[in-house]
């Protein structure tokens, strides 16, 4: 009788332990399911699938910080090209330094205000110059923020019968404003901006 009752108190823990070992092993698999369900929706989440050409192309989205000194570089390129690239038109002028002073804080809007007040810009229009900026490279300090720069450009100043070219060098930092708008499509503002360097070279002759 004894030996009876030991024996299904036996079986009784060999199913325990069996059920709990199961119900185990079911936790397991759900979590690892779960797991690899976050897994296949972030990969499809950081998939993005643009149309060309009538063509279905798949893109792969990637986190800001990433490509954070490639945006950076573009918003100090594009500034740049905004203030330095100018025509012999009043009109023009006003619209592209508008569109520079938007990506740059005060320090930017106080060169072109003594820029204006020293007549650079009349003189522009009235030499009929067209003055043009190519941007060579641009040093970046990534360890420190606000982020410090160097821009080092070649900057062209076009008459009929000749061309000035100048050695362009300018510094700054660059904020994240933490919004981008039309205007600032990446978002950064420029501070602290000043000219260091804008020296012609050797003047050379258009005509043949």
């Amino acid at each position: 009788m004894f030996q009876h009752f030991k024996n299904i108190d036996t079986v009784f823990k060999h199913i325990k332990l069996f059920s709990y070992l199961l119900i185990a092993a079911n936790v397991a698999t759900m979590c690892f399911c779960i797991y690899k369900s976050y897994q296949v929706v972030d990969r499809a989440q950081n998939r993005v699938h643009i149309l060309y050409n009538g063509k279905v192309l798949e893109a792969l989205s990637a986190d800001r910080k990433t490509n954070l000194p490639v945006e950076l570089r573009d918003h100090i390129k594009t500034f740049h090209e905004d203030f330095f690239t100018l025509v012999p038109d009043d009109k023009q002028i006003q619209a592209t330094i508008t569109k520079a002073l938007y990506l740059a804080d005060g320090s930017a809007k106080t060169a072109y205000d003594n820029l204006r007040e020293a007549g650079y810009y009349n003189n522009l229009v009235s030499a009929n110059i067209n003055q043009q900026v190519q941007v060579d490279s641009i040093r970046l300090d990534m360890n420190s923020y606000p982020y410090s720069f160097t821009c080092f450009a070649t900057e062209k100043l076009v008459r009929a019968t000749s061309t000035v070219t100048r050695r362009l060098v300018t510094q700054g930092k660059v904020s994240d404003l933490k919004i981008e708008t039309d205007q600032n499509p990446h978002g950064f503002l420029i501070q602290g901006w000043e000219i260091l360097q804008n020296q012609d070279e050797p003047e050379k002759s258009n005509q043949p």
